[in-house]
C-alpha cells in the first residue's frame, strides 16, 4: 500500500503521468468514486488555455511530493506505533473505513502486529 486518498482528494501515478511511461502502480477504489481521466497533452493544453490551472496542479503536485517524502522519512525514523499514530492523525476518517490489513500494509507491519500496537495504545490511554 503506497497511498490513501480520502474523499475529495486526487490520486495518480505521478511518475507515469509526467514521464508518459507505463506505470506499475494500481489505483483501487474501496468505495464509490468519481474518476476523471486527463491526458498529459490535455493537461498542458489546459495550462495554456486557463493559466490558473497550472497553479492548481502545481499545488497538488507539491502536496503529493510532501506526502511521499513524509512517509519515507516516517518509515525510516519512526517506530511502528508512531507510524500508526501518525496515520490516525492524518487520516482520521479512514481508521473506521479501511480493513486493518490495508492500514498494516501502509505502515509496514503485519495485521497481527498492528493488533498488538492498537491494544497497547488502548491500554496506555486508560
Amino acid at each position: 500500500m503506497i497511498q490513501f486518498a480520502p474523499a475529495d482528494w486526487w490520486v495518480t501515478d505521478m511518475y507515469s503521468f509526467i514521464t508518459q511511461k507505463p506505470g506499475n502502480i494500481v489505483i483501487e477504489a474501496i468505495e464509490n468514486s468519481e474518476v476523471l481521466q486527463l491526458s498529459r497533452s490535455d493537461q498542458l493544453q489546459l495550462f495554456d488555455d486557463v493559466p490558473h490551472f497550472e497553479r492548481y496542479f502545481r499545488i497538488i503536485t507539491e502536496k503529493s511530493l510532501f506526502s511521499y517524502r513524509r512517509r519515507l522519512m516516517d518509515n525510516m525514523n519512526l517506530t511502528a506505533a508512531e507510524r500508526y499514530t501518525g496515520f490516525c492523525e492524518r487520516y482520521p476518517t479512514l481508521i473506521t473505513q479501511l480493513p486493518q490489513k490495508l492500514i498494516a500494509s501502509y505502515i509496514g507491519v503485519t495485521p497481527e502486529f498492528l493488533s498488538k500496537i492498537r491494544a497497547t495504545l488502548k491500554n496506555k490511554s486508560k
